[in-house]
């Protein structure tokens, strides 16, 4: 108790603790951390405090630790619940296992074998000589592909357009292969606060922030997507051969339905702007609410997508189920229709669920690692890619053990030639349309803007979610791009940020290149 600073009562807390599970001859930690002067005087008084022992144990130490602490995560002392799990594999009570990143994902991959050791000691416990020994089998080694400056770029400039946001994310693929070559989310956290055991208070600060800073919102943060969802409802309508490159539609600000219930009683579907006569990729680049509208449950006599299409095409692109990246605690998101409505909510579906459906609002739900696989699938002609943060393994010497290939988890029943056409209305949008603060220099960027409203609007007035999806370069497409803020603008504050992301990749490119 004098020595540690630890009251007596814990100590016998903890020892009885272990003695009821019956591991009698595993080591209890008694306290983590201790100062060199305790440990020298624990040793200098080893022959009256038989049993205990000063143990040397190694740390992780994340030297990025606040840019990658979301992909890489932390270690920690392996739970009950998890010792009762995987004792079987050789793991002991005093082990540390992954928690949260990488860390959980390849425990196995990381770990390696345990060492163990037969030693003769003497009465007072003190070691006399080897046995037997058994040396322990090193883990390997991860090779990330997330690009480390790229990914501190992504950190800047999110924390630049924060504004009033209280989180945000942002994430580049290549649409090659589905690696991430950055996958950002703010607020992060110091991962180095979990080597060797967290403090309460550090603990506590981290779980009752507002902002809920280990929540990967990249990953598992759902969000309606808004206007860059568009890029889904066009394909289908493409597809179904509902609309086609010289489809006009004429946005006069809004479009009125009467309610099935009562026709005196009219419902008005708002346009952000009156942008007269649009055809297909000019829509997409005025980001035209009236024509998605037209295109996802029709009006008049113009025949829509309707629900269950709509559905079918979103869950192609691969909305409403997990991506199946090699993190932890991804969210699958939502996507609704008729039945996923009744189920839920016990109501029928209605043509206006339609319209805010087509327009990527209502119940909708997305995460940003999902709209920038989804982006990537539009850019590479229609693979639907596993992403990923590990490229592959090497083994302690550094040699390569293994490298993983791209997996194509679904192709898109969209011809190429419509999703071009597409791609071509998202430039437009970056050169004369809403998404020009998107633009980036010496780069032709296509991009789609999404301001997507949410909670209890004020007269017409929500609070909006800001969203950029971009492709780059547009004629030959390397990379997708994704940023979201929480209580943000697509035009206003994720482009921007955005294009700094883009600006900076194809610069750090080139000046490798040359």
């Amino acid at each position: 108790e004098q020595i540690l600073g630890m009251p007596a009562a814990e100590i016998h807390r903890r020892i009885q603790s272990r003695r009821a599970t019956g591991h009698i001859f595993t080591p209890i930690e008694l306290k983590t951390d201790i100062s060199s002067d305790t440990a020298f005087i624990l040793e200098e008084r080893h022959w009256e405090l038989p049993g205990i022992s000063v143990l040397i144990e190694p740390r992780r130490q994340y030297t990025d630790g606040n840019a990658l602490s979301h992909i890489l995560g932390y270690v920690g002392r392996i739970s009950d619940e998890e010792y009762a799990e995987l004792k079987t594999q050789g793991y002991e009570l005093n082990d540390d296992t992954g928690k949260m990143g990488v860390e959980y994902t390849y425990e196995r991959v990381l770990r390696g074998l345990p060492g163990r050791e037969q030693a003769e000691v003497d009465v007072t416990g003190r070691r006399r000589r080897t046995l037997d020994q058994e040396p322990a089998k090193a883990g390997d080694n991860l090779v990330l592909s997330i690009d480390l400056n790229l990914q501190q770029e992504m950190l800047k400039a999110l924390q630049a357009g924060m504004g009033k946001s209280r989180f945000a994310a942002a994430a580049v693929m290549d649409v090659r292969n589905g690696e991430l070559l950055g996958l950002a989310s703010l607020p992060t956290f110091d991962n180095n606060l979990f080597s060797g055991g967290i403090q309460q208070g550090a603990l506590d600060h981290l779980l009752n922030d507002e902002r809920r800073p280990l929540l990967n919102y990249a990953t598992g943060g759902t969000y309606p997507p808004g206007s860059i969802f568009k890029i889904i409802t066009a394909s289908g309508a493409l597809q179904e051969n509902i609309a086609r490159r010289d489809t006009v539609i004429v946005s006069r600000s809004s479009i009125s339905l009467a309610s099935q219930y009562d026709p005196r009683v009219l419902y008005h579907f708002y346009d952000w702007a009156s942008l007269g006569p649009l055809n297909f990729p000019r829509a997409i680049a005025m980001s035209s609410d009236v024509y998605f509208y037209y295109l996802a449950g029709g009006y008049e006599n113009f025949k829509g997508l309707g629900p269950t299409k709509l559905a079918a095409y979103s869950r192609l692109f691969g909305l409403g189920e997990k991506t199946g990246i090699d993190l932890p605690g991804e969210a699958a998101g939502s996507v609704p229709d008729p039945k996923w409505k009744r189920d839920t909510l016990g109501e029928e579906w209605l043509t206006g669920d339609s319209y805010n459906f087509g327009i990527g609002q209502g119940y909708l739900l997305s995460t940003p690692l999902q709209m920038v696989r989804a982006a990537a699938a539009l850019a590479n002609g229609g693979e639907v890619l596993q992403p990923r943060v590990v490229r592959g393994t090497t083994d302690a010497s550094g040699r390569p053990v293994k490298s993983f290939e791209k997996v194509v988890q679904r192709r898109l029943d969209v011809a190429p030639a419509h999703l071009s056409l597409i791609r071509e209305g998202m430039r437009l949008a970056v050169t004369e349309g809403t998404a020009r603060t998107g633009a980036a220099p010496n780069v032709n960027v296509a991009g789609k803007t999404g301001t997507a409203e949410f909670g209890t609007p004020i007269g017409r007035v929500s609070d909006t979610h800001g969203w950029f999806l971009g492709i780059a370069p547009h004629e030959n497409p390397e990379i997708a791009v994704v940023v979201f803020f929480e209580h943000g603008n697509g035009a206003l504050t994720a482009a921007p940020a955005a294009s700094k992301i883009i600006e900076y990749y194809f610069r750090q490119r080139q000046g490798a290149n040359r």
